[in-house]
């Protein structure tokens, strides 16, 4: 927020508190008055601050900077009783809830602080006043206004950029997130494509055979690292989907080829030939299928069962994807879609995400039931073709 702006909204926040400038003449009166007192209550604010080791621990310089604060604080209070509110007075105070957020000092000290002095000049004033009480319960007024001014435009200095430096921080963690996700997901297929490497430099007369399966297995491993790549580059953009009639079983199989199961897990796929094809991208929806399997995977690390079951349903086909794994637990279930949100210690946590937004981007849905203990599953839906008789 630039300082104009800033200014605007102080004569906004004025307006609003009823400031005028019979309010800004009472306070400029007051100056003479309270002017012998300032030090005093600087040096009370400061013994106070020393009582609190939450406030004073943002003050690292020790006595030193105290007596440079206590100056500053001072000159602070005669511009408040200066009677002078224009664009460089409020830059001043904003600055001073900038600086909070810089130092780390909590807002609610502020609060208190301001407190404090306000009871200070209130009572010099009710103690050095020589004339009638009506205008002094009117200079008490306006002085409360202007220090409950002083600290809403404080105030909202501290919140916004402390939201700033929020947001800036919440960047930051996602950006190392994200990292990690991209290194987990690539170091696979790289690690893979390393060893045919080796493989094809280092082994001794190899076969024709072994060469092309090597040769194989590079080329499919490029591919998978290749659509890792492009699916996070379209995650806030897919592409506009290509939709076609495909058959479901064999868009499954697909996914599982580039995402083969260990033997320790059971595999069962039931998807009857009889199932409508589904209208959708099928390179699209294979990356969801792809993402389901290998969360299966990984849900089951000792082993386990996958069943991927396909059924007709009104106006479309469904798939679940079912596991045996350790489940998500239900305050975890709700969440397991939302980008860079992973239940694992490691991963990108935009498979689900991804998942979900291409399912939507082809008329199609994604939801998930689980139980912590016995498994998950994953229910694709997904649109026929208009072709195809309706079903009963």
């Amino acid at each position: 927020m630039n300082i104009e702006e800033v200014y605007r909204r102080y004569q906004e926040l004025q307006a609003w508190a009823g400031w005028s400038d019979a309010d800004a003449h009472r306070v400029a009166t007051t100056a003479d008055l309270l002017a012998p007192h300032l030090v005093l209550l600087v040096d009370d604010f400061y013994d106070e601050i020393k009582r609190h080791p939450n406030a004073l621990k943002v003050i690292t310089g020790g006595e030193a900077q105290i007596n440079r604060l206590k100056g500053t604080l001072v000159q602070w209070l005669r511009e408040l009783l200066a009677g002078r509110y224009d664009l460089q007075y409020v830059a001043r105070r904003w600055q001073v809830g900038w600086r909070h957020v810089e130092i780390g000092l909590e807002q609610v000290y502020t609060n208190v602080a301001l407190s404090r002095l306000r009871l200070g000049l209130i009572c010099a004033l009710h103690g050095n006043w020589g004339g009638d009480l009506d205008p002094l319960h009117d200079t008490v007024r306006s002085l409360n206004k202007l220090l409950d001014l002083d600290l809403a435009i404080i105030e909202d200095a501290y919140q916004s950029e402390y939201s700033l430096r929020l947001q800036r921080s919440e960047r930051l963690a996602a950006i190392g997130q994200v990292a990690g996700g991209v290194a987990h997901e690539l170091r696979n297929p790289l690690n893979v494509v390393k060893t045919s490497v080796y493989y094809l430099l280092n082994a001794r007369n190899p076969s024709e055979a072994k060469k092309a399966e090597h040769l194989h297995r590079i080329e499919k491993h490029v591919m998978v690292a290749d659509s890792t790549i492009t699916a996070l580059s379209n995650f806030a953009r897919l592409p506009v989907p290509n939709r076609t009639p495909f058959t479901v079983e064999a868009c499954v199989r697909e996914a599982l080829d580039t995402n083969p199961l260990p033997d320790k897990i059971q595999l069962c796929i039931d998807c009857p030939s009889a199932l409508p094809p589904a209208l959708a991208d099928m390179d699209q929806v294979r990356i969801v299928f792809a993402n389901l399997i290998r969360n299966a995977r990984e849900a089951m690390p000792e082993g386990g069962r996958l069943d991927v079951a396909g059924r007709a349903v009104d106006g479309g086909v469904e798939v679940d994807v079912t596991d045996t794994g350790v489940g998500i637990p239900a305050e975890l279930l709700s969440r397991v879609m939302e980008p860079l949100y992973s239940t694992k210690a490691r991963g990108l946590g935009l498979g689900l995400a991804i998942a979900r937004a291409i399912l939507e981007k082809n008329g199609g849905s994604l939801r998930a039931a689980s139980e912590p203990g016995r498994g998950s599953t994953f229910t694709v839906f997904l649109q026929v073709d208009g072709k195809e008789e309706p079903i009963s």
